[in-house]
């Protein structure tokens, strides 16, 4: 049986995918128990091969995160049909994915609604190009979501393995 998967999307997947991908696995990993998940990130507009953010990676060293060495990846049609959660940034992510794959709607939220972060701006900012201290910002907003987001995924997970949590 293959591994469920969970997808984090954003424009260029160099900042905020793949750092709610790395925040993911952290602490997914150090769940006692939790099943084996394919955790990936993709871009909508990606530039294949550019590297992840250095800021990026200065904060998940300081956090102690193990942040794969990986390069910016474009999303691909079987990404989206395989996954059974698919967390996107902006409404424009998800607009954009809905659009394109109708059939896989059920399976699409934002990253911070998904988390229950209601009580904000559900959109992630771009960092991209920013200074250290946005991406600081940016990291411990995402931080929360997924802290959330797995909250979600391990109480659902003794109800019933649904991989969305729902």
């Amino acid at each position: 049986m293959p591994k469920k998967t969970i997808l984090f999307v954003c424009t260029g997947n160099t900042c905020r995918s793949p750092m709610a991908e790395a925040l993911f696995r952290h602490e997914w990993q150090k769940l006692p128990g939790a099943p084996d998940l394919k955790v990936a990130s993709a871009g909508l507009a990606a530039r294949e091969g550019e590297q992840v953010s250095e800021h990026l990676r200065t904060l998940t060293g300081e956090s102690g995160i193990e942040m794969e060495k990986r390069c910016a990846a474009r999303l691909e049609e079987e990404q989206v049909k395989s996954a059974c959660l698919i967390l996107v940034m902006t409404r424009q992510h998800r607009r954009w994915l809905q659009q394109r794959f109708p059939g896989e709607s059920h399976k699409i939220f934002l990253l911070k609604e998904r988390a229950g972060l209601t009580g904000e701006d559900p959109e992630v900012a771009d960092p991209y190009g920013g200074t250290l201290e946005d991406y600081r910002r940016v990291f411990a907003e995402v931080r929360r979501a997924v802290a959330g987001i797995v909250l979600s995924m391990e109480r659902s997970r003794s109800n019933d393995g649904n991989c969305a949590g729902q």
